[in-house]
């Protein structure tokens, strides 16, 4: 009788590695993780780089997409996934984005999505905080048959990064040249500080540049705060599209507006 009392605790976990077998497992994203969590998190890099490693055909990105989601199906994962990643792909090839800027890397999932997609002289630069997603990360990248000539990858901050940004742009003040598209997908809570911080330096391209905020499994309620910024400021901002968990804004600068 005690062994089948004590072994019903047991149970319990059996039944949820099972039942995450037939769903997607999701881990949401935290801005403050603690030691325990950021360990965790840690993990969760290393199992899925190591998954990528052995299980795609290397130099093939839509092998490494395909392994992502495979891995996703039965393992905790930060990548945006297949649904949220169809939209990214519609946005990536309506802008054909010449400069983009990924905020938050997680494994590289995004960045190998967009890579795909960029015309021959594309270039994207993704930031990461983390040290060992971004060193893991960029190996993904390069598996999926990615030079460095095509992408960069910052180990920082996003609040560091964007000022060093102009630099790594190659880019002067004043042009009509800038960002194209940007995809922020790091800490919600830093999502209108960055986009003013982008504003300030002068990187979002004065002729269109298209933003767009993951929001994952929550409702897009977390936006709020940079929703009521742009909606606050028509001259120059609109809400493209919203969808379940990613939102589009647009960005033009008044004196650049052409009707369409």
């Amino acid at each position: 009788m005690w062994l089948v009392v004590a072994s019903v605790p047991l149970l319990l976990p059996a039944l949820l590695i099972v039942a995450s077998g037939r769903h997607r497992v999701t881990v949401p994203w935290s801005s403050g993780l603690g030691a325990q969590d950021a360990a965790r998190e840690s993990v969760c890099v290393r199992s899925t780089h190591s998954f990528l490693f052995t299980q795609c055909t290397h130099s093939k990105a839509d092998s490494v997409l395909e392994t992502f989601d495979l891995y996703a199906d039965t393992h905790p994962s930060l990548c945006v996934g297949p649904q949220t990643g169809e939209a990214l792909d519609e946005a990536v090839m309506r802008v054909r984005p010449f400069q983009v800027l990924e905020l938050g890397m997680h494994c590289g999932y995004s960045s190998v999505r967009m890579l795909r997609l960029l015309p021959p002289a594309g270039r994207l630069i993704t930031v990461e905080l983390d040290p060992l997603t971004a060193e893991l990360g960029e190996e993904i990248i390069l598996v999926a048959g990615f030079k460095h000539s095509q992408f960069q990858v910052l180990t920082s901050s996003s609040a560091e990064a964007i000022p060093t940004l102009r630099s790594c742009l190659e880019l002067n003040r004043g042009t009509s040249e800038g960002l194209n598209l940007v995809l922020m997908d790091h800490d919600p809570e830093r999502y209108l500080p960055d986009l003013l911080a982008l504003e300030r330096e002068e990187l979002l391209c004065p002729s269109g540049c298209s933003v767009l905020l993951i929001h994952r499994n929550q409702t897009a309620g977390e936006l709020r705060g940079i929703l009521g910024h742009i909606r606050a400021r028509p001259d120059c901002y609109s809400v493209k599209s919203q969808l379940q968990s990613m939102t589009e804004i647009f960005y033009q600068k008044k004196s650049t507006k052409v009707n369409m």
